[in-house]
């Protein structure tokens, strides 16, 4: 079924959507992460990110009344033991000590990379918390390095620990939620994610990216494993897709799926790399693109788990594509009623047809709806 609206007998009203706040966590020591020269995780990108923020903040007579900033902190060792082993932690603090070095060809470490790493970790928790404990219902981490590739025992894809995977685990031990939604939208599969829930039943993994693609990994019919089975769920989409097929994979998997699992926080893993500027992907997602996955996001978060949702900057290289993207999201956080973005019309030839076809066959079973076009 397409999402045309998302009534609810516990939706809010339109006054408590008006009063919508968002808790944001920036730093400017997230730029002493330093990278080699030419390499595209560069600190600049957060540039762009900060001029997104100070726009909004500048539209507002009382800005910390909707965008209110919020301190970083380092994560703990504790929180980090939640996904990482020790020998983890150890490798990447003996790294930053031999500073400069790569861990990997594509991934680097500069003497400040240890504690900015953590303090990217600790941002992602504090989001996360922020919007289950409140007052507020939304949080922006605008972090880096990123995380969703990081695996448990290896850091990878320019990713040294895994923010939200770190920060799901915390909202578990700490706060005592059970069900745990992850939307993740970067335009590279989310192995690292993945693989650390990809057993567990509790945890919903949710990723729409380009296939096939780095990492590699993300293949339609990876749906978990064990007691996790069906608890993960990929829209593997070929290069050259754009706003049509993204949003319209949020409108027919992610609604039915999240409905079905009723999530009590949705983690989003940001990336703005899809958009059409991206120099590493082949996608075409728009300014308004990343406006109306928001809108389905929030409207789900209305619905599912009173709002609370957490968005967690992964990657994005394109200095436009960063700022339209950051700005999207928290615009369509902060509308007082963003509404639904209506069906989205679908070429006949478009590839979300046989891609849903394909999810009906794995999780029809399990979610009623899934992949449904009308």
């Amino acid at each position: 079924m397409l999402l045309t609206a998302l009534p609810s007998a516990a939706a809010p009203s339109s006054d408590t959507l008006g009063s919508m706040n968002v808790a944001i966590f920036e730093d400017a020591r997230y730029r002493l992460h330093e990278a080699p020269p030419g390499h595209p995780e560069q600190s600049e990108r957060l540039a762009a990110v900060g001029a997104a923020i100070r726009a909004r903040e500048a539209s507002f007579a009382e800005p910390a009344k909707r965008l209110e900033r919020r301190s970083v902190r380092a994560a703990t060792d504790e929180e980090l033991l939640a996904v990482h082993p020790r020998a983890h932690l150890a490798l990447i603090e003996d790294a930053a000590q031999r500073a400069p070095t790569h861990l990997d060809p594509d991934t680097f470490i500069s003497s400040a990379s240890a504690e900015v790493a953590r303090l990217a970790a600790g941002a992602a928790i504090d989001a996360a918390r922020a919007v289950v404990a409140g007052p507020a219902r939304a949080a922006l981490a605008a972090v880096r390095p990123p995380g969703h590739h990081a695996e448990v025992d290896r850091a990878m894809g320019f990713c040294l620990y895994n923010n939200v995977a770190v920060a799901a685990q915390a909202l578990r031990r700490v706060d005592g939620v059970e069900r745990i939604l992850i939307l993740d939208w970067d335009v590279h599969h989310g192995n690292g994610t993945q693989h650390t829930f990809e057993r567990d039943r509790d945890v919903l993994y949710f990723s729409t990216h380009q296939y096939p693609f780095y990492p590699g990994t993300g293949a339609l019919g990876e749906a978990g494993r064990g007691e996790g089975e069906g608890a993960t769920v990929n829209v593997p989409l070929p290069a050259g897709c754009g706003d049509a097929e993204y949003c319209g994979a949020l409108q027919r998997v992610l609604v039915p799926v999240a409905r079905s699992f009723r999530p009590e926080v949705i983690l989003v893993s940001c990336g703005l790399d899809a958009h059409v500027d991206d120099p590493l992907s082949d996608m075409r997602v728009s300014e308004q693109g990343f406006r109306d996955l928001t809108r389905v996001v929030r409207a789900l978060a209305e619905e599912c788990c009173g709002g609370r949702i957490a968005f967690v900057l992964e990657g994005g290289y394109a200095p436009s594509g960063l700022e339209q993207g950051i700005g999207a999201v928290l615009d369509m956080m902060l509308a007082h009623e963003p509404g639904v973005p209506p069906p989205t019309a679908l070429a006949r030839e478009s590839p979300l047809h046989p891609i849903s076809k394909g999810l009906r066959a794995i999780h029809g079973s399990r979610i009623p709806g899934i992949g449904a076009s009308n």
